[in-house]
């Protein structure tokens, strides 16, 4: 798609927006989307990785990269994202900087032991499950020893009820941000439709089947978590 294109009302990737407005709309829609990635460059950080290799897998425009290397300028990335267009978005934003971008999605990365560090955030929730397991999988096979794979996620709260509570809630937070009704409603019907969200628990058991040692809740609140694995 020409670069026009991506300022365009079609949808270009897997989430609910074009990849031109993404980052001006996602912060009305998701509780505390910044708050992601302050929390996995601290937790990087209190880790003590020297010059580490990163690999931010479904990194979308980019935003997580940019975070991190205004902190600190040792950091290695490399962008992937399945989407063309959420990568274009990343390279403006972050023209200049020695990163290597690749159009590939979780489910098709084919690293071994590369990475320091890995991170996919709010990615594998568009995933069936056999294609989480690949895409959690692959994430494993590319950190090197005592690497670390930090992901955050939409989830499901452990029983139908508690659900019930925290999408109410939910969608207050995006009344209260000025969503009008119809978006509302679209976003909510995006669970179980184009979003498979699963429970705190069936991730930490996909992470130890995948044959991460140590895993544990890094953060959560409303209908997300963030969780971090060593290999």
């Amino acid at each position: 798609m020409p670069q026009s294109g991506r300022k365009g009302k079609m949808n270009d990737n897997r989430s609910a927006y074009n990849s031109g407005i993404y980052d001006d709309k996602i912060i009305n829609v998701l509780p505390y989307y910044s708050e992601f990635h302050g929390q996995i460059i601290d937790l990087v950080r209190a880790m003590g990785f020297k010059n580490p290799d990163w690999l931010d897998t479904g990194s979308g425009t980019g935003t997580l990269a940019q975070r991190c290397l205004e902190l600190r300028d040792d950091v290695k990335f490399t962008l992937c994202d399945p989407s063309e267009n959420m990568l274009a978005e990343a390279k403006e934003k972050l023209s200049g900087k020695n990163i290597r971008f690749i159009s590939i999605s979780s489910q098709e990365i084919a690293f071994e032991s590369k990475f320091d560090v890995v991170t996919a955030v709010q990615s594998h929730h568009y995933l069936k499950p056999e294609e989480r397991r690949t895409a959690v999988g692959n994430c494993y096979r590319a950190l090197r020893d005592n690497g670390v794979f930090i992901t955050f996620e939409n989830i499901r709260m452990s029983t139908d009820e508690s659900d019930a509570v925290a999408l109410s809630r939910w969608t207050d937070f995006m009344r209260d941000n000025g969503n009008p009704e119809e978006e509302i409603q679209k976003q909510r019907e995006r669970r179980g439709t184009s979003v498979f969200p699963i429970t705190i628990e069936e991730h930490i058991k996909l992470m130890q089947e995948c044959g991460f040692r140590s895993i544990d809740l890094l953060w959560t609140s409303y209908l997300q978590a963030g969780f971090w694995a060593v290999k």
